[in-house]
């Protein structure tokens, strides 16, 4: 277990170096995850290694939750003051990125030439 945590941090590490060194818009973790990602397409027996760690990192993932849960102890009083207008944007901006995720997802189906035609049924298309 430590052996593939080691590969999980030294993979994190080597994309924070990137991110910063090449100046990427991306953070560090996410360039770090997508060479670990490739690593793991190039050499399958990476994947298999890494598996039996990531899936106990996994199903203890509600534990990465208790430093939010402090914070937001933390900060109760900013929350008592400024709760509603915290809570109508976060709301908001959900439900515009959900209608910008199905916008994009309906755009590229139809540029890509995807759309399934059984899930037109109903709609007048037929």
């Amino acid at each position: 277990m430590i052996t593939a945590l080691s590969l999980i941090l030294a993979f994190q590490l080597v994309g924070e170096i990137l991110s910063r060194a090449l100046d990427l818009p991306l953070p560090g973790p996410v360039v770090g995850l997508c060479l670990l990602v490739g690593a793991c397409i190039l050499r399958p027996a990476l994947a298999a290694r890494l598996r039996p760690t990531a899936q106990g990192l996994l199903s203890h993932l509600s534990l990465f939750f208790v430093p939010a849960g402090v914070g937001v102890v933390a900060h109760w009083p900013v929350l008592r003051d400024h709760g509603i207008g915290l809570a109508l944007a976060i709301m908001g901006s959900t439900l515009l990125a959900i209608a910008a995720g199905a916008l994009t997802f309906q755009w590229v189906a139809r540029w890509t030439g995807a759309v399934d035609p059984s899930a037109l049924k109903g709609r007048g298309d037929d």
